[in-house]
């Protein structure tokens, strides 16, 4: 279960900014997370909940956004979402062999206080 090392190094990461800020908590951790990405949301809650206690973020909550995974089609020169990592575009039906978005992992906000 990767997700478990994912939260282990996003708490660091955390946990640095707000002390480098000058906060004695971390309040809300906001992670960006592809569908593609091979991340489980749910055992990174599970994570966040098993290593949260003794850190900044011990009372901190754990948000996660879902980012879809977005494909270019070269034919039809458009972006188009699909939940398959093989996708064909919706309006002309060819393959698409350029994914745009959708394997993010990113730490995209904290609040502390």
């Amino acid at each position: 279960m990767h997700e478990i090392s994912i939260m282990e190094s996003t708490l660091e990461l955390a946990s640095t900014q707000a002390r480098n800020a000058g906060a004695a908590r971390v309040c809300v951790i906001t992670l960006r997370i592809g569908t593609l990405s091979g991340v489980v949301p749910e055992a990174l809650k599970f994570a966040f909940q098993a290593l949260a206690p003794g850190t900044l973020a011990e009372t901190g909550e754990l948000r996660i956004e879902s980012v879809p995974a977005r494909f270019w089609c070269a034919a039809c020169q458009a972006e188009f979402q699909s939940e398959n990592l093989l996708a064909a575009c919706p309006k002309c039906q060819t393959a698409s062999r350029e994914l745009r978005g959708g394997r993010e992992l990113e730490l995209a906000s904290l609040e502390v206080e």
